[in-house]
């Protein structure tokens, strides 16, 4: 999921709109502004990271909420890096407007939950006070996982990068670089002060993010050189729940077509218009320690564990991604509506979740309804979401998204028919001369394809380079893979 992009991109319309903002409100057409009144709204909810996704899910989610409820959930962003963004926020009055990608049309209306945009280092003070503030009883966070600066051998925080390290050794008042950092400190303010639970959620997409965040918070308290850390500690384990979440929703770049939509549909500039499919998913561990928004009114899940809910998404629709992926390049197909307009795309989709349901644990989503959802969200020829963006660095994708089910699989005795097989369309993408797709380890994987060598040596190699000696040697499985090969070769996915 990107970013989406501020700016131009405008149409002639022979003279200019009015801007988005406050005092333009009232010339929108019914339905097409904010389903509640911003100047009624608090600030009750810090948010770092507002960029596209967060614009275009957990900010409309939370003013659906407040419109259902009449409770006053107002955000104010944080950004940790971006001033272009708080500008541009500013600007307009915290409002932006989104752009539903419909398969008959785009649909647009204004947001306006966002009640104050901050940069992180220029705006220390007063995030620290959001912090601290009593009112404030919710933080999230959508900073991408590198944003949490996480050591690859420890999984906890990597003390010694290079803005860690400046934020650790930064005297009391000093900006701060990192979200971590800067959370950790407004933290532990809170804690000092005694104000009320608040609870921190992580929006990105890692597994296990809760648990991810609170754990990079703790060590960068406990990293600190505060005389009272360990006072800290004590009382975030009583007063700071970190809840693990699962979220949802295709949110592409913005393109020009869908700034073309929201001024035609609003009749004003949009300088932060952001664009999504109509689907939308939010699931989120039942373990707040403060008030939050009552997310369930718009349709969020709370439930005891989101492990399962985690593992569906990554098996079942980024696997399915990744297959798509790579037999629609087989086969000449550039986007995922049309490799789902073939007639192998829904069957594909269907079959690949079919076969690895047994993996998932209980507990979480329908395997069934679930590949019925994926086949209409992949279908929508408004998202025009590219097999190539999708089949890049599969190298690591595939370790993720593939192998471990497939592990799973072959140990029960389980046929693995369309895992095979889109492993032999991974495969066929590695060969020299392949159009290229970016990967970290290209040159290893075109390495593999030695002059004379069988086919299901060249799948072994292939399975070995990304780590998966088990599977390379695995004969009946690197035949199979290999048996596949021709008839990708010649075009065909005969499933």
């Amino acid at each position: 999921m990107s970013t989406g992009h501020t700016g131009a991109g405008h149409v002639s319309t022979g003279h200019a709109l009015p801007r988005l903002d406050r005092t333009t409100l009232s010339r929108l057409a019914p339905g097409l502004g904010p389903a509640v009144d911003p100047a009624g709204l608090l600030p009750r909810v810090v948010h770092f990271g507002p960029g596209a996704f967060h614009r275009a899910h957990q900010a409309l989610c939370t003013e659906n909420a407040a419109a259902v409820s009449g409770e006053p959930w107002g955000i104010t962003a944080v950004a940790p890096r971006s001033t272009a963004t708080v500008r541009a926020l500013r600007e307009q009055d915290c409002l932006y407007s989104v752009v539903e990608r419909r398969p008959d049309g785009p649909a647009c209306r204004v947001v306006g939950t966002v009640v104050g945009a901050l940069a992180m280092g220029p705006d220390a003070e007063a995030v620290d006070a959001l912090l601290a503030d009593p009112r404030v009883s919710v933080v999230t966070l959508t900073v991408t996982e590198k944003g949490y600066h996480r050591s690859a051998v420890t999984g906890g925080l990597d003390a010694a990068a290079g803005p860690v390290a400046t934020d650790l050794a930064a005297p009391p008042g000093a900006p701060l670089t990192t979200v971590v950092g800067r959370l950790a400190t407004g933290l532990a303010a809170r804690m000092r002060s005694g104000a009320a639970p608040v609870s921190v959620v992580s929006c990105d997409n890692m597994a296990g993010n809760g648990a991810v965040l609170a754990r990079v918070v703790r060590d960068f308290v406990r990293a600190s050189a505060w005389p009272d850390r360990e006072t800290v500690l004590a009382r975030l384990d009583d007063a700071v729940a970190f809840p693990s979440t699962v979220v949802d929703r295709i949110v592409p770049a913005t393109s020009d077509a869908d700034r073309s939509a929201a001024r035609a549909a609003l009749g004003l500039d949009d300088a932060l218009t952001v664009a999504g499919e109509p689907y939308r998913s939010w699931v989120l561990e039942d373990s707040f320690a403060a008030p939050r928004p009552p997310w369930e009114r718009d349709g969020a899940l709370f439930v005891p564990d989101v492990g399962p809910y985690q593992l569906t998404k990554l098996r079942l629709l980024n696997g399915s991604h990744s297959a798509l992926a790579h037999l629609g390049l087989a086969t000449g197909s550039a986007t995922v509506a049309e490799a789902m307009a073939t007639q192998w795309g829904e069957r594909l989709v269907r079959a690949l979740c079919a076969e690895v349901a047994p993996t998932l644990p209980a507990g979480g989503p329908d395997p069934e309804a679930y590949a019925g959802e994926l086949v209409a969200r992949f279908r929508n020829p408004a998202m025009r979401h590219t097999l190539r963006q999708i089949g890049s660095d599969a190298s690591l994708k595939i370790t993720e998204r593939w192998l471990p089910a497939l592990r799973e699989l072959r140990a029960s005795g389980a046929d693995t028919p369309v895992l095979a097989l889109a492993l032999a369309a991974w495969a066929l993408g590695t060969r020299p001369g392949a159009p290229g797709r970016q990967d970290p380890a290209t040159e290893a994987l075109a390495a593999c394809w030695s002059a004379g060598d069988r086919p299901a040596g060249t799948v072994g190699a292939l399975l070995r380079t990304v780590g998966a000696t088990d599977l390379a040697d695995d004969t009946a499985l690197t035949a199979t893979v290999a048996d596949r090969l021709p008839a990708l070769r010649a075009g065909r996915v005969e499933i």
